[in-house]
C-alpha cells in the first residue's frame, strides 16, 4: 500500500476528535477527478461507521455541484484518447488490475468487512466478484468483434463494427461496495473504450476509492475512471447532463424508477437494478437437511442485505413443521461478531439507521399477525461489539399475502414462511409478487423443477440453489419492478449496453470501368430485385 497520503483517497485530519470507541482518529475522504485525489470544498461531511463496533472511521464529503461537474469534465476530456486506444492495449490495464486485486486481496477484504459489515468470507467474495468480471472483460477484443458479409448484393459488402459510446455514470449502493461499482459497472465500461464517473454510497465509499487507486496503479489513464460522493440533488446532475450517455444504477425501486424515467427522457441509456422479494418454493420431497442449510445461508448471508437474499419460503404443509424445527436448530448455532473476525458466523447490518429500519419491519410483522418463532431483536454478540448494529436471525411463520412483511423488501436477516398445500398454489403466490429477481425451488422431482423454471417470473432461477446469481459471463437478469431497462449488467448484455453498432456498406469500381449502370432506389442494398 502507498505510504504517503499526499495523493491518496484520504487525509489524516486533526480537526476530528479521536473516536471514543476505537481510540483512533477518523480519516477525511476525498473525491477523484482526472486522476487526482482532491479535498472537497464542501462544508458538509457525513460520518462513516464501523458497523461491528459503532466507531466512526471516516468522514465522506457531500460534494458540491461544481465538483460533480468537475468529474464529468475529466471523463469527457479522457474519452477521445481512451476510445482510440486499441482494445488489445486497453485490456492490458485489466490484466494488471486482476493481478493487483489478487495481491491486495486480504487488505481489500478487511476494508470491505470493516466499512460494510460483511463477515470475512463474504467480504472476500465481494472483492473476488470484481475479478470475475475483470477477467471476463479482458475478452473484449473477441467479444467486441463485429461481423461481416461479402457480396450482400452483387459487388456490395457490409461490415458491422461495435464502438464505445462516451461517458457513463455508475451509481452504486452500499451493500456491495466492491463488486457492484468495480465489477458490475467499471470493467466492461472501460474495456469497451468508454469513460466513467462512479458515485458510491456516501457512507460506504472506501472500498470503491481504494480500488480506484489500484486501477491507477494498473496504468489506467487519468480521467477514465473518476469517483465522487454526493447527495441526491447533486447526483441529479448526471441524469440531465448532455455529456452523459448512460447510467448504470443499483438501488431501490423508488429511486431506480425515477432514474430510468428521467435519464431515458433525456436520451440516455439506462440499466436500473432495483428492489426484490425473492421466494423459494419448498416441496415435500426435498432433502430437508441440505435445504435448511441452503435457506439459512440465503437469508442470513450478508445479514440479509442483498437483492438476491431469500426472505420468503413457500413451504408445503406436509413438510413445514419438520423444516421449521430444523431451521430453528440451525440458526441457533450462528455466532454474531465483528465482521473481520474469521470465526464470526454473521456480521452486523450496515448502520444504525438500517438497523432501526429492519427492527421496525419486525414490529410490523408482529402487528400484522405473523407468528414470530425466532426473535433476533436482542441478540448476543461478541465482546467489543455491544455498540455495533446487530440483528440476529429472525423467523416469522404463518405469513399470509395480506401482510406487508411478506411482500416488501426488509433487507435484513428476516425470513417469512408462507404455507401452501401444493406446487401450483405456491407458484401462484410467488408469481403474484411485483418483484422478479431470484426464484428458487427445492425438490428432487424433475418434472416440477422443469415446470418451475419455465413458469416462474423470476429472472434468476435456482433449482436447489439458494442464491442463484449467475457468474459474470451470463449477466444479472432481474425482471418486473426489480429492473428498469433493456440490457442487464455483465454478460453479453453488458457489452451491448456500453457499445453502439455501426454498419458500413461499400462497393468499389474498377479503374477501367466503362459500363455505367443506372442507380436504382436501393442502390445495391437489396439482395434481390425482380424485374
Amino acid at each position: 500500500m502507498l505510504k504517503s497520503t499526499h495523493n491518496r483517497y484520504f487525509s489524516n485530519d486533526d480537526r476530528y476528535p479521536v473516536d471514543p470507541i476505537s481510540g483512533e482518529r477518523p480519516i477525511r475522504l476525498k473525491y477523484n477527478a482526472g486522476g487526482t485525489w482532491i479535498e472537497s470544498r464542501s462544508d458538509k461531511y457525513i460520518p462513516c461507521y464501523n458497523p461491528s463496533t459503532g466507531a466512526i472511521i471516516a468522514y465522506a464529503p457531500e460534494c458540491t455541484s461544481e465538483e460533480v461537474e468537475h468529474t464529468i469534465r475529466a471523463a469527457v476530456a479522457a474519452y477521445p484518447e481512451w476510445s482510440n486506444t486499441p482494445v488489445s492495449k486497453r485490456v492490458q490495464v485489466l490484466f494488471r488490475m486482476k493481478a493487483l486485486i489478487d495481491k491486495h486481496l486480504d487488505e481489500l477484504t478487511h476494508l470491505c468487512a470493516m466499512e460494510e459489515g460483511k463477515k470475512w468470507e463474504e467480504a472476500m467474495g465481494d472483492v473476488l466478484k470484481v475479478n470475475e468480471v475483470v477477467e471476463y472483460a479482458c475478452g473484449a477484443p473477441h467479444i467486441m468483434k463485429g461481423e461481416a458479409l461479402m457480396n450482400v448484393s452483387t459487388g456490395y459488402d457490409t461490415t458491422r463494427y461495435n464502438h464505445p459510446v462516451g461517458v457513463f455514470v455508475g451509481i452504486s449502493p452500499w451493500n456491495f461496495p466492491a463488486m457492484i461499482p468495480h465489477g458490475w459497472m467499471a470493467p466492461i465500461c472501460i474495456a469497451t473504450g468508454n469513460t466513467m464517473v462512479l458515485k458510491p454510497a456516501n457512507f460506504v465509499p472506501q472500498s470503491s476509492m481504494r480500488l480506484l487507486e489500484l486501477w491507477q496503479e494498473a496504468g489506467l489513464p487519468d480521467g477514465v475512471l473518476n469517483v465522487i460522493t454526493a447527495n441526491p440533488p447533486e447526483a441529479e446532475i448526471f441524469l440531465h447532463h448532455p455529456d452523459i450517455k448512460g447510467i448504470s444504477f443499483v438501488g431501490s425501486t423508488r429511486v431506480g424508477a425515477h432514474i430510468y424515467a428521467t435519464a431515458a427522457k433525456n436520451g440516455k441509456r439506462v440499466q436500473a437494478l432495483t428492489s426484490a422479494k425473492n421466494h423459494a418454493l419448498v416441496l415435500r420431497d426435498c432433502n430437508v437437511e441440505r435445504t435448511v442449510r441452503s435457506i439459512v445461508n440465503a437469508f442470513c448471508g450478508c445479514a440479509g442485505e442483498r437483492c438476491m437474499a431469500l426472505p420468503v419460503i413457500v413451504v408445503e404443509n406436509a413438510i413445514a413443521d419438520q423444516l421449521i424445527a430444523a431451521l430453528k436448530r440451525n440458526v441457533s448455532q450462528i455466532k454474531l461478531g465483528p465482521a473481520y473476525d474469521k470465526s464470526t458466523g454473521m456480521g452486523p447490518v450496515v448502520n444504525k439507521g438500517h438497523q432501526e429500519f429492519v427492527l421496525n419491519w419486525i414490529e410490523t410483522g408482529i402487528k400484522e399477525g405473523a407468528k414470530l418463532i425466532v426473535d433476533g431483536r436482542k441478540p448476543e454478540v461478541a465482546s467489543g461489539c455491544e455498540k455495533g448494529y446487530f440483528i440476529g436471525p429472525t423467523i416469522f411463520d404463518h405469513v399470509t399475502e395480506d401482510m406487508s412483511v411478506g411482500r416488501e423488501e426488509v433487507f435484513g436477516p428476516v425470513l417469512c414462511i408462507k404455507r401452501v398445500n401444493s406446487f401450483e398454489e405456491g407458484l401462484n403466490i410467488m408469481n403474484a409478487s411485483r418483484y422478479a429477481n431470484g426464484s428458487i425451488i427445492y425438490t428432487q422431482n424433475g418434472y416440477y423443477a422443469r415446470t418451475f423454471a419455465k413458469e416462474t417470473h423470476g429472472g434468476m432461477v435456482g433449482i436447489n440453489v439458494g442464491i442463484p446469481v449467475p457468474v459474470g459471463i451470463f449477466g444479472f437478469t432481474g425482471h418486473k419492478q426489480s429492473f428498469f431497462g433493456d440490457l442487464h449488467v455483465m454478460g453479453r448484455d453488458g457489452f451491448i449496453f456500453y457499445t453502439e453498432s455501426k454498419n458500413v456498406t461499400s462497393t468499389w469500381f474498377p479503374k477501367d470501368m466503362t459500363e455505367h449502370r443506372n442507380v436504382d432506389t436501393w442502390d445495391g442494398t437489396m439482395a434481390t430485385i425482380k424485374s
